[in-house]
C-alpha cells in the first residue's frame, strides 16, 4: 500500500489518542507549584529558625535535594509524576529523581557495577560529583 507523506500524517492523526492538554498543564503547574511552596516554606522555616536567608536558601536545597532522593527511594516521586508531568522536572526536586533514579534501577548489579557506575546515566558526573564537593565542604565548614 502506498502512501503519501500527507496521507500517512493524517492516519497517524486520526488513531492517535488526544492529550488532554489544559488538564495536563493544569495538574503540572499545581503540582510544581506545590512542590516549590513546600520549598519556600523549608526557607522560611530555616529563617525563623535564626538563619540567614542565604544560609535558609542553601538548607532549602539541601532538604528539597533529600526528599526528592527519598520520595524516588520510596516510589512515591514516580507516581507524582505520573500525576504532575512536567511540574516534577523543573523543581530541585526534578533533578533529584534524575540522580537517584538509574541508581536505583540498576542497585541489583551491585554497589560497584550497579549502583555506582548508572548513577551517571542521567545528571552525569559533572553534577554527582558537584553534590558529592558540596556534601564534603559543607561537613569540612561545619567543623571550622
Amino acid at each position: 500500500m502506498q502512501m503519501s507523506n500527507e496521507e500517512y500524517a493524517a492516519l497517524v492523526r486520526a488513531r492517535m489518542p488526544q492529550s488532554p492538554f489544559w488538564p495536563d498543564v493544569g495538574k503540572a503547574f499545581v503540582i510544581g507549584g506545590l512542590i516549590c511552596c513546600l520549598g519556600q516554606g523549608f526557607t522560611e522555616l530555616y529563617k525563623a529558625l535564626g538563619a540567614t536567608a542565604e544560609d535558609a536558601g542553601a538548607w532549602c536545597s539541601v532538604t528539597m535535594v533529600f526528599l526528592g532522593a527519598l520520595s524516588t527511594g520510596l516510589g512515591f516521586y514516580d507516581d507524582l509524576a505520573r500525576h504532575g508531568g512536567a511540574g516534577t522536572l523543573v523543581p530541585i526536586t526534578g533533578f533529584a529523581n534524575a540522580v537517584a533514579s538509574p541508581a536505583l534501577e540498576f542497585k541489583t548489579e551491585g554497589m560497584v557495577a550497579g549502583l555506582a557506575a548508572k548513577i551517571f546515566i542521567i545528571a552525569g558526573p559533572v553534577i554527582t560529583f558537584g553534590i558529592l564537593a558540596s556534601a564534603i565542604y559543607g561537613v569540612i565548614l561545619l567543623c571550622i
